[in-house]
C-alpha cells in the first residue's frame, strides 16, 4: 500500500518545536542515528509530515530523498496524523474473501476520508492492514484496541456511531 501524505495542515506547539530541535542537536553529527532521530520526532508528533522531515534532513544534513525513502519503507512510520479514534480495516484474504473492501468503502463513505487520511476534526483516521491475526472473524476491523468481526457495510454507522 502507498502511504498518503496528510492533507491537514501541520501544526507544532512550542513544546513539541523545542523537544524536536533537541533531539536534532543531540544527533546532527552521527547521522546513522537517522531513523531513531525520525522515531523520537514521530514520537513527539505522532507522525512525520513533510516539514518535519525536511527538518530532519536539514538538521541532519541528508538528503531529504533518503528520510522520506526511510518513512515510506518501514511500516512503523505514519505520514498522516491519527485521529483520536485509529480505525484499521483488515484486507488480509479471510477477510478480503468476506466483504473487508465493502466495510472499507462504507467507512470512507460515512467518514468522507479515505485510507491513510484523518478527519479534518482529527476524530477519526482511517487505514487499511493486511492481518490482524482474527481471521476466523472475517470480517474485521478495528478502533483503536477494539476488534470488530463479522461485519457488513451495514454494521459501520452503528459501530461509528459509538464514536461519536
Amino acid at each position: 500500500m502507498v502511504k498518503k501524505i496528510s492533507e491537514v495542515a501541520f501544526r507544532d506547539t512550542p513544546e513539541q518545536a523545542a523537544r524536536f530541535e533537541k533531539v536534532i542537536a543531540e544527533n546532527k553529527h552521527d547521522k546513522s542515528r537517522l531513523m531513531a532521530v525520525m522515531q523520537e520526532a514521530q514520537d513527539i508528533y505522532g507522525y512525520l509530515p513533510s516539514e518535519i522531515q525536511i527538518r530532519i534532513a536539514e538538521g541532519m544534513d541528508v538528503p531529504a530523498e533518503k528520510v522520506y525513502g526511510v518513512a515510506t519503507f518501514y511500516a512503523q512510520f505514519a505520514l498522516s496524523p491519527k485521529g483520536k479514534y485509529a480505525i484499521s480495516v483488515c484486507l488480509g484474504t479471510a477477510c478480503y474473501v468476506k466483504g473487508s473492501q465493502q466495510v472499507l468503502d462504507k467507512i470512507c463513505e460515512t467518514l468522507g476520508i479515505e485510507p491513510g487520511s484523518c478527519t479534518a476534526d482529527a476524530k477519526f483516521s482511517l487505514d487499511a492492514c493486511r492481518c490482524v491475526g482474527a481471521c476466523g472473524l472475517a470480517p474485521v476491523m478495528m478502533i483503536n484496541d477494539e476488534v470488530y468481526g463479522r461485519l457488513s457495510p451495514d454494521d459501520v454507522e452503528g459501530i461509528l456511531a459509538k464514536y461519536e
